[in-house]
C-alpha cells in the first residue's frame, strides 16, 4: 500500500518500481528505495530499439522533504550495451542535471535562487551554499547555450561595479525584451567584440543591431561603432539630465562658502519641482527670484530648459534647440554648466536620436540596483561565473522549461 502510494506520488512506472520505503528516526530521513524490473529492457536516446542491461551502481539523489525530514531516493541506475558493443548509461526520469539531486529538488533551488541569497537557500533546503551555487551555475550555463537571440535588433549596454575599487562589468540586454542577454568583464571596446562575437554564435549577426543606447563612454562608442556598424547610438535623456543635475550641485557647493542661504537645498535643486513638499517648493522659488545674483539659480534654470527640450519629440526642434541652448551657457558664467553645454555638443547626434528612438537604459540601471544590493549581502563578487548565476536568474528571462519540466515558463 505504502509502496503504490509513493509510487503514484512520485509518478514512478514501470519499469520502475518502488521496492523500499524506509524512515531513520536517528538521522530524520526518509529512504525511498526504486529498481526496475527484471529482464527489463531500455531505450537510449539516438540509438532505435531497446537494450539490455550491461550493469548497474545505487546512486542517492535528495528530493523534496517529506513534511519537516529529508528525503532521499536510493535508484539502482544502469547501463545498457549497444549492438555495436558500446556501452550507454541511462538515468532516471526524475534525475537531475547535477549529480545527486532530482529534477523537482533543482527547479525548487532555482526558484528560491531568484528571490534570495545563496547562502540563505542553502540554509533552507539543507545544502551547502556551493552545491546550491553549482546548481544554478549548471542550468545557467545549458540554458544560455540553448538560447536564441535571433529576433534582437536593438541593445541596452551599461556597466556596473563587481566589487569595492574600480572592478566593473559589463552588461548587454535587449532592449525591446527587458531581458539580459550577455555579461561580461571589464567596460572597454573589447567589451562590445566579445559582445559581437556572442551575438553571432547565438543567431544574431552584428549588422542586425539597428540601435543600441549607452552611457557617453568613449570606449563603449569606439566599440559600437567598430564592431556594430549599423547600430544608431542613442544617449538616453536620463544620462544627459544626471550631467546637468551634476553641474546644479557643483554650482551650489561653490556659491554655498560665500551664501549661506543655499545650505541645505540640494535636493531641492535635484528632486522634480512638482514632487517638492511646499515649504521646498517656496525656497526653490525664492531662489530663483535671486536668479539674476545666484548663479546656482541660473544653473538650476539651465537644467530645467534641457529637461523640456530632450522632452520633444521632433528631431530637428531638438537639434535646433540644442544648439541654441548650449550657446546661450557656453556665454553664460555658469562655470560647471558649461562642461554640459560641451558635452552635448560633442554627442550631439546621440542625444538627438532620443528624440526618435526613446531608447533607455533605465532598466539596467534598476537591474543594477537588484545587483549591487546582492554584492553588499556576499561582500563583493571574486568570479564572473557567480555574476552570471546572480544576474541572469532573475534578469535573462531563461528558459529553465526547457531544461527542467518542474521549472516555470520564462515571463
Amino acid at each position: 500500500m505504502t509502496a503504490k502510494l509513493v509510487e503514484t506520488a512520485l509518478g514512478i512506472a514501470e519499469p520502475w518500481s518502488v521496492v523500499l520505503v524506509a524512515f531513520d528516526e536517528t538521522t530524520k530521513v526518509l529512504t525511498i528505495s526504486i529498481d526496475f524490473l527484471p529482464g527489463s529492457r531500455f531505450s537510449v536516446s539516438g540509438h532505435e530499439g531497446v537494450h539490455p542491461v550491461h550493469d548497474t551502481v545505487s546512486k542517492t539523489y535528495r528530493h523534496l522533504s517529506f513534511f519537516q525530514h529529508e528525503c532521499h531516493l536510493q535508484v539502482r541506475s544502469l547501463r545498457v550495451k549497444l549492438p555495436n558493443g558500446s556501452v550507454r548509461l541511462v538515468e532516471a526520469d526524475f534525475a537531475g542535471r547535477l549529480s545527486g539531486f532530482t529534477l523537482l529538488f533543482e527547479a525548487m533551488i532555482l526558484m528560491l535562487a531568484q528571490q534570495m541569497p545563496f547562502a540563505a537557500v542553502a540554509r533552507i533546503v539543507g545544502e551547502s551554499a556551493h552545491r546550491v551555487m553549482a546548481v544554478c551555475e549548471r542550468y545557467v550555463e545549458i540554458a544560455l547555450g540553448l538560447a536564441d537571440f535571433s529576433d534582437v535588433k536593438a541593445l541596452a549596454i551599461d556597466e556596473t561595479s563587481r566589487a569595492c575599487g574600480h572592478d566593473y562589468v559589463t552588461l548587454a540586454a535587449d532592449a525591446l525584451e527587458r531581458r539580459v542577454l550577455f555579461v561580461t568583464e571589464g567596460r572597454d571596446a573589447g567589451t562590445i567584440k566579445a559582445l559581437a562575437a556572442d551575438l553571432a554564435d547565438h543567431g544574431c549577426p552584428p549588422e542586425q543591431i539597428d540601435s543600441v543606447s549607452i552611457d557617453m563612454s568613449p570606449a563603449f562608442i569606439k566599440g559600437v561603432s567598430e564592431e556594430l556598424h549599423n547600430a544608431r547610438i542613442t544617449f538616453d535623456k536620463f544620462h544627459v539630465i544626471w550631467h546637468a543635475s551634476t553641474a546644479v550641485d557643483k554650482r551650489r557647493r561653490i556659491e554655498q562658502r560665500t551664501d549661506k542661504s543655499l545650505k541645505g537645498m540640494r535636493w531641492s535643486q535635484l528632486k522634480d519641482r512638482s514632487r517638492l513638499a511646499p515649504e521646498a517648493a517656496a525656497d526653490l522659488d525664492a531662489l530663483i527670484a535671486r536668479m539674476t545674483t545666484v548663479r546656482t539659480a541660473r544653473a538650476w534654470l539651465y537644467k530645467e530648459q534641457l529637461r523640456e527640450i530632450l522632452d520633444r519629440k521632433q528631431i530637428n526642434v531638438v537639434r535646433g534647440m540644442l544648439e541654441h541652448w548650449c550657446i546661450c551657457v557656453m556665454r553664460s558664467k555658469v562655470e560647471p554648466m558649461k562642461e554640459v553645454a560641451a558635452l552635448v555638443r560633442r554627442h550631439l547626434k546621440g542625444i538627438v536620436a532620443w528624440a526618435q528612438t526613446r531608447q533607455t537604459n533605465g532598466f539596467l540601471e534598476a537591474l543594477n540596483g537588484l545587483f549591487q544590493a546582492a554584492k553588499r549581502r556576499a561582500r563583493g563578487f571574486i568570479r564572473l561565473a557567480t555574476i552570471k548565476i546572480v544576474i541572469f536568474p532573475i534578469a535573462g528571462k531563461l528558459n529553465f522549461h526547457a531544461i527542467n519540466p518542474h521549472s516555470p515558463q520564462p515571463t
